[in-house]
């Protein structure tokens, strides 16, 4: 029974690995999926078999190039296998987007969010709402939606969809797998959204410099601070989201969102940039929401030279280096990415941070790490939901879809 039981669990992991490696290059020959995995042909002759009967993958021909002799037959993940609905919370909007098995994005659209103190209850109606709306747009039934992800800044459970605290709705937990039961059958996982952000860095500087790559940390700058740390191991690494935001940065210091004192977001949120720059008390209770253009006047200012905006965003800098070399020290030096839309800020921030960091022993040593800035942190949030989700559904869909052709 042991031994049946083993070889089962061997041939899923294998199947998982065949699919994994689908994904990541396209359409690939049998010969060419035995080289990326490492698998033997016979093995990949009866998984490939198995997943096509189970109509998880399906054949395509390709002729040569020169229009001569066979076409390849080269194998794929089925589109309609199943589909996954993204959920992407932020500050002031909510984005849907509806994926198929492929990866392939068919349809995304985005609702403002209501920043009026009605709570958690109307948020979570709004959600079932708008996934109703993403499926009766491209007429997909229900019972084909695979999995359900969703993103938020904040702390989150790390074995269920429950968002414990999060900027917009301070301590009102949301459990979004009791909220979307019984209408939804598909499975439910919620994310730190600088997690997914970090994990899709990662799999990038993996792709980039494969054996070279050994960690790395994404620093997210806007209404609230983030940070994911990715290393090296295993198909997708090992990814965490500290909270890194909401660490001391000075005792008894500025009023805090999460309402505690002298946090780093406290000095380094947009919030607090703005509550800085005009001389407010920092015992102030702060805003839940700055818009963007209201920073851009601070930092237009700053950059011509008037001295009280240009501290704001030093003392913002210094928070961050702060508590970045406090992270370093704790884990070991590595690259950082800077993401989020407090990126188009970072020449005014970056004296701070680098005054930060030099305070840390171990960049007095081994020398200020590697800071890069990358813009495109949607991007990376929707990749990161997609390399996550679809992994998990390749697992799910693995055990249930062979078992159900056996």
């Amino acid at each position: 029974m042991l031994t049946k039981s083993s070889t089962e669990l061997v041939r899923q992991r294998n199947s998982v690995l065949v699919l994994s490696v689908l994904r990541r290059h396209g359409a690939l020959a049998h010969t060419e999926i035995s080289d990326h995995t490492g698998l033997s042909s016979a093995t990949i002759s009866a998984i490939t078999a198995d997943l096509e009967k189970a109509q998880i993958i399906e054949k395509s021909e390709q002729q040569a190039a020169s229009g001569r002799g066979r076409p390849r037959v080269l194998l794929r993940q089925r589109r309609d296998c199943g589909y996954l609905i993204v959920v992407i919370i932020s500050s002031d909007a909510v984005q849907y987007s509806l994926v198929d098995y492929a990866g392939k994005l068919i349809d995304r659209f985005s609702e403002e969010r209501s920043h009026d103190p009605s709570g958690a209850a109307r948020f979570v109606a709004g959600v079932r709402a708008g996934l109703s709306r993403i499926l009766d747009r491209s007429r997909i039934g229900q019972e084909k939606v695979l999995l359900i992800s969703i993103s938020s800044k904040g702390l989150v459970d790390s074995a269920e969809p429950v968002l414990l605290w999060s900027p917009i709705f301070g301590s009102d937990r949301i459990d979004f797998e009791s909220a979307l039961r019984p209408d939804w059958q598909a499975k439910v996982i919620l994310d730190n959204e600088t997690l997914l952000v970090a994990a899709a860095l990662g799999a990038r500087e993996e792709i980039a410099k494969g054996a070279d790559f050994r960690s790395l940390a994404a620093l997210s700058l806007g209404h609230s601070i983030g940070l994911g740390i990715v290393r090296r191991g295993g198909p997708t690494g090992q990814v965490s989201a500290p909270n890194f935001g909401h660490m001391l940065h000075m005792a008894n210091g500025g009023l805090c969102r999460c309402g505690t004192r002298g946090c780093i977001e406290a000095y380094a949120g947009f919030y607090a940039i703005l509550r800085s720059a005009f001389e407010v008390p920092l015992d102030t209770i702060p805003a839940k929401f700055v818009p963007v253009a209201e920073l851009d006047k601070i930092a237009v200012k700053a950059r011509q030279g008037h001295r009280t905006s240009a501290f704001a965003f030093r003392q913002a800098g210094l928070a961050l280096g702060n508590g970045l070399s406090r992270m370093l020290s704790l884990t070991e030096r590595m690259p950082i990415a800077i993401t989020g839309p407090g990126t188009r800020y970072y020449d005014l921030l970056r004296q701070g941070i680098e005054e930060g960091l030099g305070q840390s022993h171990i960049v007095r040593m081994e020398g200020m790490p590697e800071i890069r800035v990358v813009a495109d942190e949607q991007i990376l949030v929707f990749d990161g939901h997609l390399n996550r989700a679809l992994s998990v559904i390749d697992q799910d869909i693995v055990v249930s879809g062979i078992q159900g052709a056996d």
